[in-house]
């Protein structure tokens, strides 16, 4: 279920999936329709969890592609890689604008990461209204449990 606002997910929500791992949705860090002492709360939350999850295999940082490279995100993904966490970014609603345009943005994004990066962590373009991206993101789920769990 999502909601029709963004920044209204104020809770982590665990799901098991087959039974055999979690996949746990955390609330948005750069948009919350809430004032300035739930969103200081709410960036605590999410940086203990992140920071303390000793079970966490890979964070999967979602950017709505229809904009160009929001400093919150940059500053957010520096901080992950400063703190050693595991990261992959999945550029989301690519079917909400031009080919081109979604390009262009998600190339901006690569751009101001590589002013600071040797290397950028994995890539994932999609959408879940045309289920773009959906098997190369799947695959790299199981591809990161089948390493975890051999």
């Amino acid at each position: 279920m999502t909601s029709s606002k963004p920044g209204k997910t104020l809770l982590i929500n665990h799901f098991i999936i087959n039974n055999e791992w979690y996949l746990v949705d955390l609330p948005g860090y750069g948009y919350a329709s809430t004032g300035k002492n739930m969103r200081d709360q709410l960036k605590k939350m999410i940086e203990s969890y992140i920071l303390e999850r000793e079970q966490l295999v890979n964070l999967f940082v979602l950017i709505d592609s229809r904009h160009e490279p929001q400093q919150i995100d940059l500053e957010f993904m520096e901080w992950l890689g400063i703190s050693g966490i595991p990261f992959s970014i999945v550029f989301t609603k690519m079917d909400k604008q031009s080919a081109t345009r979604g390009k262009e943005n998600i190339e901006s994004y690569k751009a101001k990461l590589l002013e600071t990066w040797e290397n950028l962590p994995p890539v994932f373009l999609t959408s879940s209204e045309s289920k773009l991206g959906r098997e190369e993101l799947l695959g790299y789920i199981n591809r990161l449990n089948i390493d975890l769990f051999d």
